[in-house]
């Protein structure tokens, strides 16, 4: 799997869309905020530039794109105001893979930038704004040239699926299973990717730069990769639904032993051992929170004009959606279009099953580092 190639989220404004289905993200995004206020406020205080830097990577396309880029210049205009400073100019850089829907993000920028002068009284600095394609494992921007560094749940994904694991049978993923080195070899890869992002953003940076990254994660390390954590659970519920099919002839067991999904969710103490080998940068902050697997559960109804009661079986679609929003691209690579349908049916009711009989939940890594001096 090349995973440049297949690694992007359903584009458009569709009913499979990832705009229309990404709200655990949105929600994973909310959570976090206040660590990004105190990030880019603290930046602001310290350097004064009168030109700001700001790059999201893994920036995908749709509502959370907008909705990072316009709390960090409002938290930017909000402290000009109150130290009377002329506000910044904004230099705004939107990584992702080359497949991403930049398109719909260019086309949403005028209508973007005109709601953002009107909700800020006095309006706001001058924004310019650029799609940078590419992959934030390598080298995306010049030296020294970012002041403050965003990502949200996107450095789960690896580069690459790991080397070793054509034993991993029946997964998709790391799973009850699983032989051993399959683990390994996912962590393995983690630690190389990571380390990579480390150091390019290292040299990325200015001093004193900032960057706040979201990863889809475990709670701690004690918890076995296989176990309940969403992020583990998710995928061996969707394998259930591709074995189904499997042996029904639907599609060929070699098809399935052959897939893997190119992830890893770390614990804290894995990404926090990263960031001190790597040694570029002060860790500031770590938190872990939790979001439900049932994106709408507990939002407010009319942000997302749905009924709070809604029952399990919606539930248990709105993730299928969700997911499907993201893993679409990577099944229809693999298998072909014409099991999509099928599989994510049967992955709605699946999902319906466990969602009733247990709480299950994602968790979520925030961490806020410094460049060194």
């Amino acid at each position: 799997m090349e995973v440049a190639q297949v690694l992007r989220m359903n584009g458009g404004a569709g009913k499979t869309s990832y705009a229309n289905n990404s709200f655990v993200q949105k929600k994973a995004i909310t959570l976090s905020k206040p660590i990004r206020e105190e990030a880019i406020t603290g930046l602001y205080r310290s350097t004064l530039p009168r030109s700001l830097a700001i790059a999201d990577l893994g920036c995908s396309s749709g509502p959370n794109t907008f909705s990072v880029v316009s709390e960090l210049i409002k938290a930017v205009e909000k402290l000009c105001r109150k130290l009377n400073h002329k506000s910044p100019e904004y230099r705004l850089f939107l990584n992702d893979l080359p497949g991403n829907d930049f398109n719909s993000i260019f086309n949403s920028l005028d209508s973007f930038k005109e709601k953002l002068q009107t909700q800020m009284e006095g309006g706001i600095g001058p924004c310019y704004f650029s799609g940078v394609p590419g992959s934030f494992y390598s080298r995306v921007f010049p030296d020294q040239s970012l002041h403050f560094v965003h990502s949200s749940y996107s450095l789960q994904w690896l580069s690459k699926v790991p080397e070793g694991i054509d034993n991993n049978r029946g997964n998709l993923y790391i799973g009850r299973t699983s032989p051993p080195n399959v683990a390994r070899a996912y962590y393995q890869q983690f630690q190389r990717d990571f380390s990579s992002f480390l150091k390019c953003r290292a040299e990325e940076l200015v001093e004193e730069g900032r960057m706040v990254l979201t990863i889809l994660g475990r709670r701690n390390d004690a918890e076995d990769p296989a176990s309940k954590e969403g992020g583990y659970l998710i995928w061996e519920l969707m394998a259930m639904a591709l074995s189904e099919m499997c042996v029904q002839g639907i599609i060929k067991e070699e098809e399935l032993d052959s897939l893997n999904i190119p992830q890893y969710t770390p614990s804290p103490s894995e990404v926090k051992l990263e960031v001190l080998k790597e040694g570029s940068f002060v860790i500031n902050r770590v938190e872990v929170c939790q979001v439900n697997w049932n994106p709408l559960e507990d939002w407010n109804a009319l942000e997302f004009e749905c009924e709070r009661s809604e029952s399990l079986r919606d539930s248990g679609y709105n993730l299928a959606q969700c997911m499907r929003s993201v893993a679409e691209p990577i099944l229809v690579s693999h298998f072909g279009e014409h099991i999509i349908e099928e599989v994510f049916s049967r992955f709605q009711k699946i999902l319906t099953d466990r969602m009733s009989k247990c709480k299950t939940e994602f968790s979520n890594i925030t961490i806020l580092m410094t460049r060194k001096a």
